[in-house]
Formats: structure tokens, sequence, C-alpha cells
């Protein structure tokens, strides 16, 4: 059951909630060390990048990729307040375009908005240049049918490297191993979107045109470079570490907030403690508030008292099977 509600803390509350399950993650049977751990992330397979096809999109990506990265290099020394400030901004904006927009709205219709402000908030998270609305949220909705196997879009399974990065940088397994774009019809048949999406790569260069215009060079290296890497890195490493290392709440995928986010994916509210920061919520709520979110979704006392009964239960069975 979903309540548009506020639902209060399942542990306040109920009672009933299970401790949190101390669980590492881990990518095979036997407990990663430190030593493994940095293997993991350090060890790029090189037949990666030579004994593979390369097609003209992952040519670009790289290419992009490289380049954001070279411009930060020039940040030291194209320093000034007005560049530091409008990469603060832009990656709030951008960040907060990726979370709201293509995460909670358009993947998991957590909530509704008028079509303005959906479309308004869509575009700007065009401008992180992490993909168009529809190519973004086919993926996600790939990830969460194949969550941490095999045919994961970003599969732990796969290395650190793949789930972080390298998957993007491989359009073949992006696009080619599933059913293509059928798993977002409703997106497709909006003209809004499909103008996204055959245009994707000109907004970012539009966006960057403006800013060398109104700040020159240190724009560009703030405004663009640091501001996509910023933006770029923290989305992976939910993708990477967040699927890797870490702590359970719940007995799903993900790991602390993103684990919260894969026990109730539906919910608008990823920040289920009141220790949580949940930043893309309090927006949410703030326009539930204006009258301008509709149909808010929160996971119920119900739901919550149930995935607690089974993370339990699975914890029970995980120690019965150690002890034998």
């Amino acid at each position: 059951m979903v309540s548009s509600t506020h639902a209060s803390h399942a542990e306040a509350a109920t009672g009933v909630r299970s401790s949190t399950v101390e669980r590492e993650l881990s990518l095979s049977e036997s407990d990663m060390g430190l030593l493994g751990i940095w293997a993991a992330i350090l060890n790029t397979p090189c037949a990666y990048f030579w004994g593979r096809k390369w097609n003209l999109f992952d040519l670009v990506m790289v290419a992009m990729f490289v380049s954001i990265h070279v411009l930060c290099l020039f940040a030291p020394f194209h320093f000034n307040w007005s560049a530091f400030f409008l990469m603060l901004a832009l990656s709030y904006a951008t960040g907060l375009g990726v979370t709201l927009s293509y995460h909670r709205n358009l993947a998991h219709r957590s909530f509704r908005l008028p079509k303005f402000l959906e479309y308004l908030f869509a575009y700007i998270a065009v401008l992180s240049a992490q993909g168009s609305p529809i190519d973004w949220v086919s993926t996600h909705h790939y990830h969460y049918q194949y969550t941490d196997t095999e045919k994961d879009a970003h599969s732990p399974l796969k290395g650190f490297w793949f789930s972080h990065m390298g998957w993007i940088l491989d359009s073949n397994t992006r696009f080619g191993r599933y059913g293509g774009l059928k798993n977002v019809e409703d997106l497709k048949r909006q003209p809004f979107y499909r103008f996204l999406r055959h245009t994707y790569f000109l907004h970012s260069f539009i966006l960057g045109g403006i800013l060398y215009v109104l700040g020159g060079f240190p724009f560009i290296v703030w405004g663009m470079g640091v501001r996509m890497v910023v933006v770029f890195q923290s989305t992976l490493l939910v993708n990477s570490s967040g699927h890797t290392w870490g702590y359970q709440a719940w007995n799903t995928g993900g790991w602390e907030m993103h684990n919260n986010h894969h026990a109730f994916e539906y919910s608008a509210r990823q920040g289920l403690e009141w220790w949580q920061i949940d930043v893309t919520w309090y927006v949410i709520k703030f326009l539930e508030t204006l009258g301008l979110a509709k149909d808010v979704k929160l996971p119920s006392e119900a739901h919550k008292k149930r995935k607690a009964l089974e993370t339990r239960a699975m914890m029970a069975t995980h120690e019965i099977s150690y002890k034998d």
C-alpha cells in the first residue's frame, strides 16, 4: 500500500523494524580486505579498451569524459569567486534535475508535476550531459529489472570500473542486449522528449557558449568542466560503490539511502530516517506544499513493517546457514 502523506519513521513509530543489517556488500563470498578493494578500483582490464569494437557514439562519450576531466586541470589557474559560485549553482541545479526529474519523476513516477514544470526539470537534467530522458530512464528500468545480476546495465559483478564508468562507454552493452527503448513508450510518445533525444549534445554546447560570453574561459572551466565532473562522479558512485560496499537496513540492493530506494522504489523520499539528508525530497515536499507536486508516493507503515519482517527472516536464515 502506498500513502500520499508523510510517513513517520518506522523505527520510532512501530518498533517492529529490524536492527540495521550491518552486512557488507561484496562481489564474492569471501570478505574483501583493503587490498582487495584497491585492486577492484585500480584493476582496469586492457581488454576492455583494446579487445572490443568501438562505434561513433562510444568515441564521442570517451572524448567528452576526457575533455571535462582535462578542463579540471585548469581550475586552479582560472579561479575566481564568480566562476566558483557558478559551479556550485549549476551543480545543484543539474544534479537536482537528474534526481528529481529523471529518477523520481520520470523513472519511478513517485509524483506528478504540471507538464511545464516536468519539462523544465527534464531540460535542466539534460544539461548534466548524463543522457536524454528517454535513454536515461530506459537504462534505469533495465537496472531495476536485473538489479545486481549479470544482465544489470551497470552490474557490480563485472567489477568496480565497469559499474562506475565503463558501462557508459559501451553502448552495445547499454542498448543492444535488451529490448531497446520498448520500456519507455510513454516518453517516446511525447514530442518534447523525442526532441531532447535527437538534440541531446547540442544543449550542453549552447550552455558552454553562453558561459563563455558571460565569463570567458574561467566560466567554461568551472561551469562546464568542474561542474560536470562533480555531478557525473557523484551519480556514478551510486552505481558502483553504492552497489558494492556499505550497510543495508533492508534486504535488497544498494546501501544507506540507496538501500531505502531499492526497498521502496516508488517512494518520493529516500531519506527515511531523520538523520538522512535528502535534498531532493525537500524540494518535492516544497512543491507539494505549493500544490505543484501531486500524488506524492511514500511507503506506508504496513509496507515498512512487512519489509522489516522480511529482512529479519532473511537474517535468521543466514544465521542458521552460517551455524550449519
